[in-house]
């Protein structure tokens, strides 16, 4: 089962969501206080499950309504996704995949991981 870890960063507050293997499939932006974070954690909980996927990386693709997770190509040619809440403000994202399929992996991994999954807060 996955979880949620709290961390201090240079500039702030941020979450990752683990997956059971401790692998990291999501985090989120910098937050200025816990709260705040905490508070993205619940809209990840409460949004990833219900979320369609808008699949920008096809030319033509179907817009989606907010809650969605939309996946894109970087700079680099990787395959990411961001999970954009209600407001439309994006509420985690991923690191970069080479195939698309492992993509579509992370957000299932998201999706199934988030509802369920403890907080933790590290202090290192």
């Amino acid at each position: 089962m996955g979880k949620f870890v709290i961390k201090k960063t240079n500039t702030g507050i941020k979450f990752d969501l683990k997956a059971g293997n401790g692998e990291v499939i999501a985090s989120s932006e910098v937050y200025k206080a816990e709260a705040s974070c905490r508070k993205g954690i619940a809209s990840v909980m409460k949004n990833a499950p219900i979320a369609p996927i808008e699949d920008q990386t096809v030319e033509g693709f179907a817009k989606e309504k907010h809650p969605k997770f939309e996946v894109y190509t970087d700079k680099a040619g990787e395959f990411r996704f961001r999970l954009k809440a209600r407001n439309g403000e994006v509420i985690a994202h991923s690191e970069g995949y080479k195939a698309m399929a492992s993509c579509l992996n992370g957000i299932d991994s998201v999706k199934r991981n988030a509802p369920e999954a403890p907080v933790e807060k590290t202090e290192d």
